[in-house]
């Protein structure tokens, strides 16, 4: 007979989300659900009636981790519904800052997931912030990762984690030819740690996948061969930057996308018959209290030719790169192969730029309110903004983000999995759960959950 049990939160990843496992006996997960219970942010519905230029700003304040996928993916998607051509300068700009922004995301994840991990050779779990060698360079290479590439999206974006640069029609200023030499320079320096963490962060996921236990709770739980497969297709619209409907040839299609509500896809009410007070971090939910995933899920349910697909550094790979490791190992093995790409891209975009370049389009339509849609591959996916834009103003914005895309994915990823690496699978995602939540509950008695704000 099935067993019901629940992390709520899980841990080590942004936002807040939970897990409903039904279990059996052996408790492995017979199905899983994984859903945000985060605040909902209300961007789509700030975005009516402001002006084009001000709602990728507003877009980008949903999350302080991927601002710059989500100022880029709003920008585009503004100047695709107007019809605005952008200088190529410009575009070699949101280039630089699309790789910095991967860079930085990806040195972040891995010091979220290396807690999970073991030292290669070694029963020891890895504490990234450990004095000790070797996993004391491996945090400083980490933290040197993340600090080229924050520089790098000040210099070109104006800041950091909000870039102030970006606008509809361009870029407000291009670079002086110092700064450019500063960012090429940051980027060789990056180019060569990247290959050595990389490596690294290979070794030590491969290494997981050898084990035949993992520690939790005290308890040696058996990671089984297949952890995190699933049978679910792939969605990807370029290998770093993009694509939006201004392009001739482009490489995402809205009339591929539905989206269902969470009370179609999610568990009814359940009560918790299984309960670890040992499970990090502070137990799980209580038995005998009630979980209600159909009500408490605060995300839409978005399908591509009507199933869930899987998007992020794998997708990418299997797309434009003919890879075909499966499983949460395989997913994080991607992403470390990403690395050198976004310093490559960065030098290679730096040749390319001329500082004297114009960036900003001559002439900026207003706009007849026709759909517009950009689909950025943020680091954790693809990130696609759509919008309608009339006489300046934004009539109509959504914004179906990576972890909004594998939430379902994930969620069928986790069936066969000993419960207790259930986490494990989720962090392999890299989640962002605040820029995924875009329900609400309206009134639970009632059993109504509100669609999209926007609507």
């Amino acid at each position: 007979m099935s067993k019901v049990v629940e992390i709520s939160p899980t841990t080590r990843h942004e936002g807040h989300s939970k897990l409903v496992l039904k279990v059996n006996d052996e408790g492995i997960v017979e199905r899983g659900d994984w859903l945000s219970i985060t605040p909902v942010r209300g961007v789509e519905k700030l975005a009516i009636g402001k002006t084009m230029h001000q709602v990728p700003k507003i877009a980008s304040r949903v999350c302080g981790i991927c601002p710059i996928a989500h100022t880029l993916a709003a920008t585009e998607a503004m100047e695709a519904s107007i019809g605005c051509e952008v200088p190529e300068d410009a575009m070699l700009l949101r280039y630089i800052l699309q790789c910095a922004n991967r860079l930085h995301s990806h040195a972040l994840h891995n010091i979220l997931s290396l807690p999970d991990m073991y030292l290669p050779g070694t029963d020891t779990k890895i504490n990234p912030f450990s004095p000790e060698e070797p996993v004391r360079s491996v945090g400083l290479r980490i933290q040197r990762l993340r600090e080229i590439a924050q520089t790098i999206g000040e210099i070109v974006g104006g800041e950091a984690i909000h870039p102030s640069n970006p606008r509809v029609g361009g870029m407000y200023t291009n670079i002086s030819p110092l700064a450019k030499q500063k960012v090429y320079d940051l980027a060789k320096e990056g180019r060569v740690l990247a290959h050595e963490h990389s490596e690294f962060m290979i070794a030590v996921f491969r290494n997981f996948q050898k084990r035949d236990w993992a520690e939790v709770a005290g308890r040696q739980i058996p990671i089984p061969g297949d952890l995190g497969y699933h049978n679910q297709g792939y969605m990807a619209a370029a290998p770093i930057y993009g694509s939006s409907s201004m392009d001739e040839n482009p490489t995402w299609f809205p009339e591929r996308w539905t989206e269902v509500r969470p009370w179609d896809w999610y568990m009814g009410e359940e009560e918790i018959t299984l309960e670890d007070k040992d499970y990090p971090v502070g137990g799980t939910t209580p038995a005998g209290e009630k979980t209600w995933p159909q009500m408490q899920a605060c995300t839409g349910v978005p399908l591509y030719d009507g199933q869930p697909v899987e998007v992020g550094p794998r997708a990418r790979l299997v797309q434009f790169r003919n890879y075909d490791e499966k499983g949460a190992m395989g997913l994080q093995i991607a992403r470390q192969m990403e690395y050198e790409g976004c310093l490559y891209g960065i030098m290679e975009a730096c040749d390319a730029l001329d500082c004297s370049g114009k960036v900003l389009a001559d002439e900026i339509p207003q706009g007849d309110g026709s759909l517009g849609w950009a689909a950025n591959e943020a680091p954790r996916g693809c990130d696609v903004h759509l919008a309608k834009v009339k006489d300046g103003k934004v009539r109509w914005f959504s914004m179906l983000v990576p972890t909004t895309w594998n939430f379902p994915t994930c969620s069928r990823a986790l069936t066969g999995a000993p419960w207790e690496l259930a986490e494990v699978i989720v962090r392999a995602y890299d989640p962002c759960v605040s820029c995924a939540t875009h329900m609400l509950v309206v009134d639970e008695d009632k059993r109504i959950v509100a669609q999209k704000l926007l609507e």
